[in-house]
């Protein structure tokens, strides 16, 4: 698909795999039962590890040939002298010797991922697939963890093997959550996904509730809230019994300005929770209502119920945190906008509601910490605000609680 994810390799993994207590055995049984043999392929060995501090990879390549010329079986020399080829970037020589030493010690994770990559930079797309996919989930050093990972993903991309693509990116995002490379790459992976899985969708079956559903949230997601909602209704027709239907819906209407639209909005969230009573997300919403009309008993028994029903729910944790703290009990709001903190630590109004609490508690310096990082958060929010605009997307759906809770 003409799409590279390749990252580059810190020299530091070359340096790892040669100048560490050597992962292979120094010699093959065989020499072993020659002394004098032995004696000059530790001899080599010990100086080529020398020439690789010093950076001398050229001397170190000659020490380890004579290794091999003294015992053409040695695993180590065989390793080591791929790994150097390896990030010599001369992968024509790298891959032989590394073959060698994988055939020879099977379990060898590390340097079968060098194979693997060696392989796909030779045009060996197969044997690169199956050599990645084995050591890929072996690897513990996380550099080349998510380089074998990127590379894997590209050979999977190619041959449009999305899902089995989506697998690794899920795998290195929790690895790296932070690694723009990794997450760029998801985001195309799952782009593409989306859009092959629409495509699908349209040619079995273009005028299913199914398909409609999939044109609402696209339009959704673009910031046709009308459009959504008539594709939303559209499908609801068709199958009102369909899974988080008409709680899609309910969210289309509240982000609608026609007064007929939010009349709406209170009806298809009970909908929602009639067709599914474990939705804690219609649950949440009904305590955003009951909040915003300051029916404080209704809107608390909504959120505790959400909590009920999952207490990982970071929106429910901050529900019932709300509510408590406009009904002035605070120090029973603590403890749920501090787990509320820990599920989703970039809301920004947790951190604000926070620092009321501790200010009603006498916590000063707590106080300032939390509404000094509501602010920055605040910050960090608009200017992503500024992006979903110029890319004419719906801001996520977060954002607009955050934006009512902050009143």
């Amino acid at each position: 698909m003409g799409m590279s994810f390749q990252a580059v390799v810190c020299t530091g993994i070359c340096v790892w795999f040669l100048v560490t207590p050597p992962a292979f055995p120094q010699s093959s049984p065989r020499s072993q039962s020659v002394p004098g043999k032995q004696q000059q392929i530790e001899t080599h060995s010990r100086q080529a590890q020398e020439y690789l501090r010093q950076g001398h990879a050229d001397l170190a390549v000659g020490e380890f040939r004579a290794i091999l010329a003294l015992d053409p079986n040695n695993v180590d020399a065989h390793g080591n002298l791929g790994v150097t080829y390896f990030f010599q970037g001369d992968y024509a020589k790298a891959a032989p010797q590394l073959r060698s030493a994988v055939k020879l010690r099977p379990n060898l994770w590390k340097i079968q991922s060098l194979l693997g990559i060696s392989e796909k930079r030779l045009g060996q797309t197969a044997g690169a697939q199956v050599d990645l996919e084995q050591s890929f989930p072996q690897l513990q050093e996380e550099k080349l963890r998510i380089q074998a990972g990127l590379e894997l993903i590209e050979i999977y991309y190619a041959a449009s093997h999305l899902d089995k693509a989506a697998g690794v990116a899920g795998i290195l995002r929790q690895l790296a959550p932070t690694d723009t490379g990794i997450l760029y790459t998801a985001y195309r992976i799952y782009s593409d996904l989306a859009g092959e899985s629409m495509l699908t969708m349209a040619m079995l079956a273009p005028k299913s509730a199914r398909m409609h559903q999939i044109m609402a949230q696209e339009m959704a997601r673009q910031g046709n809230t009308e459009g959504a909602i008539a594709h939303y209704r559209e499908a609801i027709k068709m199958d009102p019994r369909l899974p988080g239907l008409r709680f899609e819906l309910a969210e289309a209407l509240n982000l609608s300005t026609s007064p007929a639209d939010q009349e709406q909005v209170e009806k298809e969230y009970q909908a929602a929770l009639s067709d599914n009573p474990f939705d804690e997300k219609a649950e949440c919403r009904l305590g955003e209502i009951a909040l915003r009309a300051s029916e404080l008993e209704a809107a608390l028994a909504h959120y505790s119920r959400a909590v009920e029903l999952q207490p990982n729910d970071a929106e429910a944790c901050l529900g019932v945190g709300k509510t408590l703290t406009q009904m002035h009990r605070t120090a029973d709001a603590e403890p749920y906008l501090k787990r509320a903190a820990q599920l989703e630590p970039f809301t920004a109004v947790t951190h604000y509601r926070l620092s009321l609490v501790y200010r009603a508690a006498g916590r000063t310096a707590d106080a300032q910490r939390e509404l000094a990082e509501f602010q920055r958060l605040k910050d960090m929010k608009e200017r992503l605000k500024q992006v979903y605009e110029e890319m004419r997307l719906q801001p996520v759906k977060q954002e607009r609680l955050e934006t009512e809770a902050a009143k």
